[in-house]
């Protein structure tokens, strides 16, 4: 029997989208955090735009990445809320050919640990379409470093892994 490759570490390259009517590039705190996480990895950010928070643009730059032979992952970030402004999963979850439902509990548990019961009120998800990789995460910058540092990062060697067996 093999050994399970969960810890295969293989350079990869990501798409950041941020959603946001407010941020411009210079004040995406959490765009930068989010590109220093990924490339301190091993990674390469290859595509890192500013969307305003309109579910129709969010969609098209997602189907936009998805047809970009050069992104393996999109990342989202901002518009999870329960808030009005928050389209972002709306947007991109009919784009899911499989969601990986764990992503959004296992996010949640640890945000919880971390913010209390507000974590509920995220509605982060994750899911795959085209045979890539894609994570709809809060705006916020904790929120971005711990769904990179204790979800995404560590274990997208062993989702590309499956993806492509």
């Amino acid at each position: 029997m093999s050994e399970h490759p969960t810890h295969k570490k293989a350079p990869t390259t990501f798409a950041l989208i941020v959603t946001s009517d407010t941020r411009t590039e210079r004040e995406d705190e959490t765009g930068r955090i989010a590109v220093g996480l990924i490339e301190a990895d091993g990674h390469r950010v290859v595509s890192h735009t500013i969307i305003p928070n309109d579910a129709e643009k969010i969609k098209a730059e997602v189907q936009r990445m998805l047809l970009d032979d050069s992104v393996a992952v999109v990342v989202t970030s901002g518009g999870t809320g329960i808030g009005a402004k928050d389209k972002t999963v709306a947007a991109v979850a009919p784009l899911f050919e499989k969601e990986m439902i764990g992503f959004g509990e296992l996010f949640r548990r640890i945000s919880y640990d971390e913010i209390g019961g507000a974590a509920m009120m995220s509605r982060a998800t994750a899911g795959i379409a085209r045979g890539k990789l894609i994570f709809c995460l809060p705006g916020s910058r904790n929120a971005m470093k711990v769904a990179l540092t204790k979800i995404i990062l560590p274990n997208v060697g062993h989702m590309h892994w499956e993806l492509n067996r």
